[in-house]
């Protein structure tokens, strides 16, 4: 079975503004996805990614003011073998 799990959100922010996002497949189900799950900002921005206490990903990124969008790569396909 594929599962299939993206997304797009976008903030607007007045100022500056520093983000932690936990928006990425848990790293224990990477060996399921077809391809690498990967976080892309519009505009693009560079982000830092690394485990919390819990073992989940979390992309630290420092938005600009004004509209950013996020986005789950569409090609995130996940086989789930029963």
């Amino acid at each position: 079975m594929l599962i299939e799990a993206g997304f797009d959100i976008a903030f607007e922010c007045p100022v500056p503004t520093p983000m932690l996002l936990q928006l990425s497949v848990h790293p224990s189900r990477d060996a399921d996805l077809l391809m690498p799950d990967r976080i892309v900002s519009d505009p693009p921005l560079p982000m830092r990614d690394y485990l919390d206490h819990f073992g989940n990903r979390v992309t630290r990124v420092e938005v600009p003011a004004g509209l950013v969008t996020f986005s789950g790569s569409s090609e995130n396909l996940c086989q789930i073998v029963r």
